[in-house]
């Protein structure tokens, strides 16, 4: 049962970073092209609830979808089972999501 709830958790994860990465890229390139610099593009982002939203779903999605891949591959490579799993997967869960919080905060808020 847990493993049919990662899958689908997953999925679902990768179904909503598909949008968001590709609004990501096209930010990007509109940025690049409009010759924006650093400075002028978080002058844009700040104190902006949409840019907070938007890029804190994009963190949350892809710490959901590398912890959960990251914990099939380890488990294929050495083995490990149970509780010492679960305590890595949550435990990367928790370090990605903090380190993109804390890169959109400094992006939107900072």
């Amino acid at each position: 049962m847990l493993s049919l709830r990662l899958y689908m958790a997953q999925r679902l994860s990768a179904m909503v970073m598909g949008p968001l990465v590709l609004g990501h890229l096209a930010l990007m390139i509109y940025a690049i092209q409009g010759g924006l610099s650093s400075a002028e593009i978080l002058s844009r982002t700040r104190g902006s609830l949409a840019w907070l939203l938007f890029y804190g779903t994009l963190v949350l999605a892809v710490s959901i979808h590398a912890a959960i891949g990251l914990r099939v591959i380890l488990h294929e490579v050495t083995g490990l089972k149970g509780r010492a799993l679960g305590a890595f997967t949550w435990g990367f869960l928790l370090i990605l999501t903090a380190l993109g919080a804390r890169a959109v905060l400094a992006v939107t808020f900072l």
